[in-house]
């Protein structure tokens, strides 16, 4: 199947977000169908905060490093771009495309002085009906989901406000919408009914069960950066006991054994 025949398929696709080589090897070791770039795991492992503080250049040369060891689908976070425009960011994307990524998601909010907000909706799917228009003229057949961050920001209105935003996405060019933050099983259902677009929920500790998911209408999971963190916290509690030990036995205990 293509990446987008994937999201809809009789099982949601679920999305192995990885942030360097090694991470990339291991999902498709697990038999993941597709991967996913997590923006926030990536400018971790650089030393970055998130919110587009590497630059373009940096993602790039981690997502070749990424295809050069996988032959999964990948999708990449570009969180808003990386540009200020449609030119910009759409020169983006055909770079990414030309590495031999499928798909990308593009976000509706802005960090700007530490601070993320959602961006004017008609000013978003203007600026995402020209992308749309510079890849279709050079054949440039990427997934596009657009991700809008109303339940994030707790948006007053969040449903009404995510199905406003999602008709103008769809409109403008959207392969899919993803909705981090959102769990409510009866959201979940109303915004999978009412736009008809393929939608990816991102995990959560309240998040329902893959099969329940399903049945509320979503196409696709995503892992966002909670993988990396489990591992980071790992990391750090291992090198701990090492330094409380003053020992390495704890690195060859075999976790099944605790």
């Amino acid at each position: 199947m293509t990446f987008a025949e994937l999201h809809h398929q009789h099982t949601p696709l679920v999305i192995a977000n990885v942030w360097d080589a090694t991470s990339a090897i291991a999902a498709q070791q697990a038999g993941y169908q597709a991967l996913g770039t997590s923006s926030a795991a990536i400018a971790a492992m650089l030393g970055y905060e998130d919110g587009e503080a590497m630059s373009f250049d940096e993602l790039l040369y981690i997502v070749t490093r990424i295809t050069s060891v996988s032959n999964l689908p990948l999708s990449v976070d570009v969180e808003a771009g990386y540009g200020s425009n449609a030119d910009e960011i759409a020169e983006h994307l055909k770079r990414l495309a030309q590495a031999g990524v499928v798909g990308i998601n593009l976000e509706d909010s802005k960090v700007v002085n530490g601070v993320r907000r959602l961006v004017d909706a008609l000013a978003f799917s203007r600026k995402l009906e020209a992308i749309r228009t510079r890849l279709n003229a050079e054949n440039h057949q990427l997934f596009l989901n657009i991700r809008t961050d109303t339940y994030l920001l707790d948006h007053e209105h969040a449903l009404q406000e995510t199905l406003y935003r999602g008709r103008l996405y769809k409109a403008a060019g959207a392969d899919g919408l993803f909705v981090p933050c959102l769990t409510s099983e009866q959201d979940i259902a109303m915004i999978a009914k009412e736009l008809n677009l393929p939608l990816n929920v991102m995990c959560m500790p309240d998040l329902a069960t893959f099969g329940r998911l399903k049945q509320a209408g979503v196409s696709r999971i995503s892992m966002g950066n909670v993988v990396h963190s489990a591992i980071q916290l790992q990391l750090k509690n291992l090198l701990e006991r090492i330094q409380a030990q003053q020992s390495f036995a704890e690195v060859f205990i075999d976790e099944s054994a605790r």
